[in-house]
């Protein structure tokens, strides 16, 4: 199922477009079992740090996922800092988590199991 995910094309949306039912939850965060669900000011967002062994490993995950959001047109908040990136998915127009979110979570998980030769380790 997680490739079945990988595979997905984010779809594009509008305020109106439908959130993930909690049901969805449950069935989609096995495929991401590394991401933490949360609420920030009331919107469920999907969370995971990656530790990075130096800066150079730092600005190569970051890049490498901006570039994959870009080519899907589904943006995350990226914090690049000290020794860890932080990846965070949400669907600003709707406020919350859209199935675009765990589609881009399960690539940012790909994009990492790539790089792990270069040496980077998840927090």
């Amino acid at each position: 199922m997680t490739t079945t995910l990988i595979q997905e094309k984010c779809v594009a949306f509008r305020v109106d477009s439908p959130r993930v039912t909690d049901e969805e939850i449950i069935e989609l965060s096995p495929i991401i079992p590394d991401w933490r669900l949360f609420e920030d000011h009331g919107i469920k967002k999907l969370e995971r740090v990656f530790k990075v062994k130096d800066f150079v490993e730092e600005l190569t995950l970051t890049n490498a996922v901006g570039d994959e959001a870009e080519m899907e047109g589904h943006h995350p908040m990226l914090t690049a800092e000290w020794g860890r990136v932080t990846v965070t998915w949400w669907t600003h127009k709707i406020k919350d988590l859209h199935r675009n979110d765990f589609i881009m979570a399960a690539r940012t998980d790909r994009i990492y199991e790539a790089s792990r030769s270069a040496g980077a380790t998840p927090a």
